[in-house]
């Protein structure tokens, strides 16, 4: 699993849109972040737009996933997307 930065059709890296991936595959330029029950992973480079203190939750109201932190909330509708070993799009489900 992991977190995806996403900057396509934002116009700036800033403003990019958090999306939770399940993939096969890490890459280099990944780190591992602890969760309290498996790792997921980050670009190391996009890692200044996270907070230290995140959680993953699901909203049954919404059907979506939502990643916040005690400062903010990061994407309230948050997509989850099955990837093949080629990172293309197998199945998006949510958002």
């Amino acid at each position: 699993m992991k977190l995806k930065y996403n900057t396509d059709g934002c116009g700036c890296a800033v403003n990019g849109v958090v999306e939770l991936w399940f993939t096969p595959e890490t890459e280099d330029n990944e780190i591992a972040i602890e969760t309290n029950k498996w790792n997921l992973y980050i670009e190391k480079a996009k890692a200044v737009f996270y907070d230290e203190k995140m959680k993953i939750d699901f909203s049954n109201e919404a059907n979506c996933f939502r990643l916040i932190s005690p400062q903010q909330i990061l994407n309230g509708r948050m997509s989850l997307f099955i990837m093949n070993f080629q990172y293309e799009r197998l199945n998006r489900l949510n958002g």
